[in-house]
């Protein structure tokens, strides 16, 4: 009870202290009040949200055929089921020794879903779409990113001008392109340089450019969190015996890697995001399938309540992996404290 009457004598101070301030707090507060008062309004009675709820299968799946969208519900629940498991803090130490491992592993359980084989329907790539498309796209592109940017970092570090001077071209020439025209050359010039017979998938075509794009970034911020390491902890491994990959596997990389976290989950968020970019290239991942539907006559003009939608799984997505990644971060600091 305390608390809330500070909070609102706290409140009246800043923004009730004088009669000017208290009228443009009413003004302002009013105008808040309509707009959302407006917007709830529109959103309850106005909206019609049978674009979305007569079309969420094809958001979830795409054109996956109908009898067998369990298998990529199956892969998406158990994402979400990892996520939970992660951010609760399993109690079975074995489950948290290797969550790792368990997330790797996702991308080639989803693979195996969505492709089929072994004992399921073959299904192409052209049937995927949706969230679990978008989804996919971000995991394989970080999966692939992640350990291709800390080469590149390391690369830079080299004390070899060769190695440094390639490496460091690289990652300029990447950072000043444009992801769009790195995703059109994926996706219509790499074909033209392969010989005659052999095609890569579009899919992977996608996760290719996405890699060689966000790994220059990544590689600029594992390249800051190297650089914030005292040069005093390289010299106290060498005094101990340590070779030199031995400095880099534990104290250079995990330390890089804690420092620039923040960094690397805008990548993630940021590449999640951009696999919008898709939709201009044929790929109907979740704002394609929003596209699509929109292109239907029966659901032609409504773009506000799809595009509404779309945020909102948009939103939801990152805040997931937001939220996940402030958990990584605080356990990182909690065993660093333990050590």
């Amino acid at each position: 009870m305390n608390l809330i009457i500070t909070f609102f004598i706290k409140l009246r101070k800043l923004f009730f202290s004088n009669v000017l301030n208290s009228i443009i707090s009413l003004i302002i507060i009013l105008i808040l009040f309509s707009i959302f008062f407006n917007i709830f309004g529109w959103l309850i009675f106005n909206a019609n949200w049978k674009v979305v709820t007569s079309n969420l299968p094809l958001y979830a799946f795409g054109s996956f055929p109908a009898n067998q969208q369990w298998r990529p519900a199956t892969w998406i629940i158990s994402l979400l089921t990892l996520s939970m498991l992660t951010l609760l803090g399993p109690e079975w130490k074995w489950l948290r020794k290797n969550l790792l491992l368990a997330w790797i592993s996702t991308v080639p359980f989803g693979l195996y879903l969505l492709y089929g084989g072994l004992g399921l329907l073959p299904i192409t790539s052209r049937h995927w779409g949706g969230l679990t498309l978008t989804i996919l796209l971000t995991l394989c592109s970080s999966l692939l990113s992640l350990p291709f940017g800390i080469v590149l970092a390391l690369c830079r570090q080299s004390s070899f001008p060769l190695v440094k001077k390639l490496s460091a071209i690289y990652i300029d020439s990447m950072r000043a392109i444009p992801l769009i025209s790195v995703l059109f050359f994926g996706q219509l010039l790499i074909p033209l340089f392969l010989p005659v017979g052999i095609e890569i998938d579009r899919v992977w075509r996608a996760v290719f450019a996405f890699t060689l794009f966000v790994s220059a970034y990544i590689a600029e911020d594992i390249r800051g969190g190297l650089q914030s390491i005292p040069s005093t902890q390289i010299e106290a491994a060498n005094s101990l015996g340590l070779n030199k990959y031995q400095i880099i596997k534990f104290i250079l990389i995990p330390q890089a890697l804690r420092i620039a976290l923040p960094a690397l989950t805008n990548q993630s968020i940021g590449l999640f995001q951009n696999t919008s970019l898709m939709a201009i290239l044929g790929l109907v991942e979740l704002l394609g399938i929003g596209r699509s539907i929109l292109a239907n006559p029966e659901f032609i003009g409504q773009y506000i309540e799809v595009y509404i939608w779309l945020a909102c799984l948009y939103w939801f997505v990152c805040t997931i992996m937001a939220v996940l990644a402030r958990h990584l971060e605080k356990r990182m600091l909690i065993n660093q404290a333990i050590v």
